[in-house]
């Protein structure tokens, strides 16, 4: 008779909840929670939103292991493969996870890439409100070697902190890095951090608590991260009229120096956008298509998204892009990849003064036959199906090397 039999017959006590349970359980309600969605039209809707939970799940699994703060490390925020927040098609996200008590050194190389900027955030997202910012900058705030090197603290406040030191505000907990491209093929930088009370240090091997815990933080994670970003287009894009864009604001809950125009699409099969913004002379600029699960398109093999470095710009310094489910037959066109529903949006980062509605986009909705006429430069705009082919390879290619670099 073995051990656990001998306590069963005797009735001396249950066993213990399995560890993987309230995880189990946050599945399930998410499951819910994706297949009443009121936006769900179709079931290809429904296919893209348990595409987004598988995503989501293995996600959140991963990032709960690495929420201890005694040895923190970056980890992707967001990418091609589990997305969330409207990630953008030209930047990487990191996060760490961090407490405002301690002191990190953060170092590395800074890249070629047009922008690299850092923001501290603290609490997380919830269903009712976006994360307070404690601080939010970009690099041209931090001293960075000729050789691209550099090497700034996060701690909390102290007398005579030098411009390398940034304190941290009460109730800190993440600090999370942006690394923008324009052009995709450019060089990635490196970036780690370091708890200094802890280096040189091994954390606390895992034991049955710890793991009973990140399996219960997975569960929270996974919960908070559907209902957000099922009310953020709520918040800020669905209430706005359709097929419009908002003039250029400063982004909710971002940086300092991003500023964002929104707006939301609706468009039948023989309907197409046609967007034009004057090419901007901020250093970053781009436009991207997102779906109602406030998840960005498949921006690698299909064209998502363009920054002002990739699109085709007229002859009089506009940018014009036709939003549409059918190849208009022109460089800039934007694809909907069969939706007809989904989500608009611009972006200006590392600005250096405001972006007014001058420096924003102009939308006509316009019949799909009839898009040469509201094309000024429709003949030199026009692209073939090998040379569409060639854009598409292009983007797979510089797309793979970003990721591995």
């Amino acid at each position: 008779m073995t051990h656990s039999s001998t306590a069963t017959e005797a009735g001396s006590s249950a066993p213990p909840e399995p560890l993987t349970a309230p995880f189990l359980a946050a599945v399930a309600q998410a499951e819910t929670l994706i297949a009443s969605a009121e936006f769900v039209r179709s079931d290809q809707d429904l296919a893209e939103g348990y595409d987004y939970l598988a995503a989501s799940i293995a996600a959140c699994l991963r990032l709960s292991g690495a929420h201890g703060t005694s040895h923190p490390y970056f980890v992707s925020s967001t990418g091609p493969y589990a997305k969330m927040g409207l990630d953008n098609p030209d930047t990487l996200y990191y996060h760490a996870t961090i407490e405002p008590s301690a002191e990190y050194v953060v170092s590395g190389v800074r890249g070629s890439t047009v922008d690299l900027s850092f923001q501290v955030l603290k609490g997380d997202y919830t269903a009712t409100e976006v994360p307070g910012g404690a601080d939010a900058f970009d690099d041209r705030r931090i001293p960075i070697a000729a050789d691209g090197s550099f090497s700034i603290r996060f701690g909390p406040a102290k007398p005579d902190a030098g411009p390398d030191y940034f304190p941290l505000g009460e109730g800190a907990s993440m600090l999370a890095v942006r690394e923008v491209y324009s052009d995709w093929s450019e060089r990635k930088g490196s970036i780690r951090i370091e708890r200094v009370d802890t280096i040189g240090t091994a954390p606390v091997e895992p034991d049955l608590a710890r793991l009973r815990k990140r399996y219960g933080a997975a569960a929270k994670m996974l919960l908070t991260r559907v209902h957000t970003w099922f009310n953020f287009p709520k918040w800020f894009y669905l209430d706005l009229p359709v097929n419009t864009l908002t003039a250029p604001r400063l982004t909710p809950g971002g940086l300092s120096t991003q500023y964002s125009s929104v707006g939301h699409f609706d468009l039948a099969d023989d309907q197409a956008l046609v967007i034009t913004v004057p090419k901007s002379d901020a250093p970053y600029q781009g436009f991207q298509l997102g779906s109602l699960w406030y998840i960005s398109l498949d921006y690698v093999n299909h064209q998502t998204s363009l920054n002002h470095a990739q699109a085709q710009v007229d002859s009089d310094g506009l940018i014009r892009m036709v939003v549409s489910a059918r190849d208009p037959g022109v460089a800039n066109w934007i694809e909907t990849t069969g939706r007809t529903r989904g989500i608009l949006q611009f972006r200006w980062q590392r600005t250096d003064r405001p972006m007014t509605e001058a420096d924003g986009p102009t939308v006509a909705v316009v019949p799909f036959d009839a898009l040469a006429e509201h094309l000024p430069c429709f003949e030199d705009n026009r692209i073939d199906a090998a040379g569409w082919r060639d854009r598409i390879t292009a983007r797979q290619r510089a797309f793979a090397e970003r990721m591995l670099g």
